[in-house]
């Protein structure tokens, strides 16, 4: 399986990465897409990627725009180049929060899709509280080779992304009862080809999943919760849902399984 998004240059999990990845291929999560949200943190990843044969993405969370400046796409554009990051982001609209003026997050966000754009990159995208914003700017710039990270909407933001062509992370918000209920019946309209499975890790621990972990932390070890969860949604078994979402990841990242030849084939050990 690939988790396609973890945080793991977060604090929580620097005195024991090492175990972290270690529980994570032990559970079958055998590549994992690690987050960057800053220029810094985004070469954090990519130094992380580097240690643990990952993957990781260099850009800038909505959040953090304010603290842009004419430095910050130069830094990205030499992050871009390593060769373990596959993608632009963390990068999008967070209007519900609003730690960064909406200009500026439209300004950094548009500078991102077009740096994506530049160096045939795809986009990891960040949207809360944004629709149909988020769709407009997207849909300006033609974007289609991106994923809507961690998507909780509902049905009208999902088919406006499904029609613009993006791939959906589904995270373990799908566990929750109480606020990710509409997501086991909204998974259904996710094609097969589109499905994305990520953590987003050391964030929304899975709601359901017993024992809790110590201090509520996700990992990506946890990934396989999730996919049963969205397999029991779409009444398909795991195996396949993880074979799926696997080359997924493959065609939009360009991320290969531990024996995998070609995009068209399925994992050996998905």
């Amino acid at each position: 399986m690939i988790d396609i998004g973890a945080n793991l240059s977060h604090p929580s999990f620097r005195d024991d990465l090492d175990a972290v990845i270690a529980r994570a291929r032990a559970a079958g999560v055998t590549r994992i897409v690690v987050t960057g949200t800053t220029v810094l943190e985004s070469r954090v990843a990519a130094e992380i990627a580097d240690r643990f044969g990952l993957y990781s993405t260099a850009g800038v969370h909505p959040h953090h725009a304010r603290d842009c400046g004419p430095e910050t796409m130069g830094e990205l554009r030499k992050l871009a180049i390593h060769p373990r990051v596959v993608a632009i982001g963390e990068c999008g609209l967070d209007f519900n929060r609003n730690y960064s003026p909406h200009p500026d997050q439209e300004k950094w966000f548009v500078a991102q899709l077009e740096l994506g754009l530049e160096l045939g990159k795809p986009l990891f995208l960040h949207s809360r509280d944004a629709h149909p914003r988020f769709a407009e700017i997207l849909r300006t710039h033609r974007i289609n080779k991106a994923v809507a990270h961690c998507f909780t909407g509902e049905k009208e933001e999902l088919h406006a992304y499904l029609e613009l062509g993006l791939y959906i992370g589904i995270t373990g918000w799908i566990c929750d009862e109480r606020r990710g209920q509409h997501l086991v019946q909204l998974v259904r309209d996710i094609p097969a080809d589109r499905l994305l499975l990520e953590t987003d890790a050391p964030y929304l621990t899975p709601r359901d999943l017993q024992p809790q972990p110590k201090a509520r932390r996700n990992e990506p070890a946890f990934l396989p919760h999730i996919l049963k969860t969205v397999a029991r949604a779409l009444g398909r078994p795991a195996g396949e849902i993880a074979a799926e979402t696997s080359r997924n990841a493959h065609a939009l990242f360009g991320i290969h399984e531990p024996g995998a030849t070609t995009a068209g084939k399925r994992p050996a050990n998905a």
